[in-house]
């Protein structure tokens, strides 16, 4: 078996050696992100994805004010207190979940916007498959092996892994923090970029607390696999080197373990600001499908789901605050997505089951605040069928940032999501 042969034919599940105690590197080659952002080596922007994983109700995070009794009587098990929704500076139709006062803030300051009701024709419920099409960009009905951020990169380092790092590109090109790569960064043959297994790991590598094993190999094709554990050791080196630059960061981290989705971005912004030219970063927190028990029986503002929008306020918030603190802030811009919605009408157990649409929320000094589409209209008498219909694909999320935020040409940009979307005026 050739060696291309053997990766395209196990790109999803090829797993670099372990080669720290906890820490995994693993290849991320081609994705359309990264593909268009190599065009543009010479800009500095980043983007910092952050994904949601379970499927996040986006009725109860961004809640429509002007149709709260239709709200209220659709979920009247679950729906937030019209008293302490979070108002929204020039937006009086619109609010916010109580436990996003961070994020409140900064949509207020003119950093943070919502696109409303964002999803796909044909919606798929299935955590597994949804997730696949968020991640590859596809329609519904098509099964793609590529990653919209590994077409792009693959587009712009079409060689890779061969002669990288070189001095255009010496840093990983994508970085995820995460022990499993996520199908966003695969490239036609290759994954494009290094992933970061947890935060203790991290500071074990730059502390040099841990060795590199660079003899361990794993699978039959073990010429790419010296390869590219050699190659995984030299990266190991750029991001210790860019980590060591940052002595200090923002007072505002809560202590390690507190906020686990802070503690990935802090590591993010420590590297941003240590000199990595790394363009696609990626975190991720869960667990969003609440079925179950979505709030508290005797205070509706607080329960699992106000837990979870907690920690990725807070966490955006001080991420933000270090980037400016580091002097990088205008150099990123983040997003969120999670791989589906909730449906309108909330179930019999206090929770809400799996649905279409949902909110999207992105961030960064340069971005354009404000809201994007519309409240959904709520039905008279919602049913457990009725779900938020889609107003905005989540591929013109994408077409945005790249063309809009990395400067791709629109011609570049549908060559790297299959297709033409409207752009969002959202930069």
């Amino acid at each position: 078996m050739k060696r291309r042969d053997f990766l395209k034919n196990t790109a999803l599940s090829v797993a670099l050696p372990t080669f720290l105690n906890g820490i995994s590197l693993k290849a991320l080659a081609g994705t359309p992100l990264m593909s268009a952002l190599s065009n543009y080596m010479h800009d500095d922007k980043v983007l910092v994805l952050i994904q949601l994983a379970g499927g996040n109700d986006g009725l109860n995070t961004v809640i429509p004010f002007d149709q709260y009794n239709l709200y209220h009587t659709a979920r009247t098990n679950i729906a937030l207190p019209e008293n302490k929704v979070l108002r929204l500076n020039g937006y009086d139709a619109t609010a916010l979940h109580p436990a996003l006062a961070d994020m409140q803030k900064l949509f207020n300051d003119g950093k943070l916007g919502i696109v409303q009701a964002v999803s796909y024709p044909k919606p798929n419920f299935s955590h597994f498959r949804a997730t696949d099409i968020w991640m590859t960009a596809s329609d519904s009905d098509k099964v793609v092996n590529t990653g919209w951020a590994g077409r792009f990169l693959n587009q712009q380092f079409p060689n890779f892994p061969n002669n990288y790092p070189n001095t255009q590109m010496p840093d990983p090109l994508a970085i995820q923090v995460g022990s499993v790569i996520s199908t966003t960064f695969q490239g036609p043959a290759f994954t494009m970029g290094l992933a970061i297994s947890n935060p203790s790991s991290f500071y074990n590598l730059i502390e040099g607390k841990v060795n590199v094993d660079s003899n361990t190999r794993w699978g039959e094709q073990l010429d790419y696999l010296e390869e590219m554990s050699l190659k995984t050791d030299q990266y190991a080196n750029v991001i210790k080197k860019a980590a060591l630059k940052v002595t200090k960061q923002s007072s505002t981290y809560p202590a390690q373990g507190k906020n686990p989705l802070a503690d990935q971005l802090k590591i993010v912004a420590r590297l941003i600001a240590g000199g990595l030219k790394t363009k696609v970063y990626m975190v991720n927190t869960g667990s969003f499908d609440t079925h179950a028990k979505q709030t508290d029986d005797t205070d509706k503002t607080i329960g699992t789901h106000a837990n979870l929008l907690k920690r990725v306020s807070e966490a955006v918030n001080i991420f933000m605050d270090d980037l400016n603190y580091l002097q990088v802030g205008d150099r990123v811009m983040g997003m969120t997505f999670s791989e589906f919605g909730r449906r309108i009408k909330s179930n019999a157990s206090g929770g809400t089951d799996h649905g279409a649409a949902a909110p999207v929320f992105y961030f960064g000094n340069k971005v354009k605040s404000g809201i994007i589409g519309n409240n959904p209209t709520m039905p008279t008498n919602a049913t457990v069928n009725d779900n938020v219909p889609m107003q905005n694909d989540f591929r013109s999320i994408y077409a945005s940032v790249l063309q809009n935020w990395f400067g791709l040409q629109p011609a570049d940009v549908q060559s790297v999501l299959n297709g033409t979307y409207p752009v969002l005026n959202m930069v």
